[in-house]
């Protein structure tokens, strides 16, 4: 089984892509043991001296969708894939903002995930506390961006351009190449073509 971490943002379209391949894959069959990251792209974007954006209420929508996200994974975890697929689509494919709990209430309760749970959660802003835990952990790693992933306690930025297609073993093969490159070959810095897929 490979082990690894995986940070997601549901505002980045390359998280979207990758994740969705890992989730492809764990539905399909894979052998991963994948703990998704909360990381947040706004803590970069706040004002100088300012608070961390998971204890400053003016990022409350900004932060929504993720924080939405952390209490599915840890309150209701067999709602939590198809959830955090879910999600991911709304945002990039159907151009829902998930800035208020009446639109990601639309996206997940038609999966069966127990809402008013998640509203009882975030009112607690128990998982503020996880996001703020969970960036603190990759400072470390020096991470700047999603998605990130962490194998034998090296971290690797990863820009995946496509989303999966119906065929799980193809998701489970890239995941598994993806992973072992980066537990053997720690080496390896940086690997970019220099233009897109034609």
């Amino acid at each position: 089984m490979q082990s690894f971490q995986l940070s997601f943002d549901y505002r980045c379209p390359f998280a979207k892509n990758i994740h969705l391949h890992v989730v492809k894959a764990l539905q399909g069959g894979g052998d991963f043991d994948v703990d998704f990251v909360p990381w947040t792209l706004s803590q970069g974007h706040r004002a100088d001296g300012g608070p961390n954006v998971w204890d400053d209420p003016a990022y409350d929508s900004d932060l929504l969708s993720l924080a939405v996200g952390v209490s599915v994974r840890d309150q209701q975890p067999d709602h939590f894939l198809r959830a955090h697929d879910a999600l991911f689509r709304a945002r990039h494919e159907r151009a829902i903002r998930l800035v208020s709990i009446e639109e990601i209430d639309g996206v997940l309760s038609p999966l069966g995930v127990a809402m008013d749970q998640v509203r009882d959660d975030l009112a607690t802003r128990r998982p503020h506390e996880v996001i703020g835990a969970s960036y603190r952990s990759f400072e470390p790693y020096e991470a700047f961006g999603v998605p990130t992933f962490v194998v034998d306690g090296d971290a690797t930025f990863v820009r995946y351009m496509t989303t999966p297609s119906d065929d799980a073993q193809a998701s489970i093969d890239l995941v598994t190449s993806l992973v072992t490159l980066m537990a053997h070959q720690p080496a390896l810095n940086e690997f970019k073509h220099t233009r897109l897929p034609l």
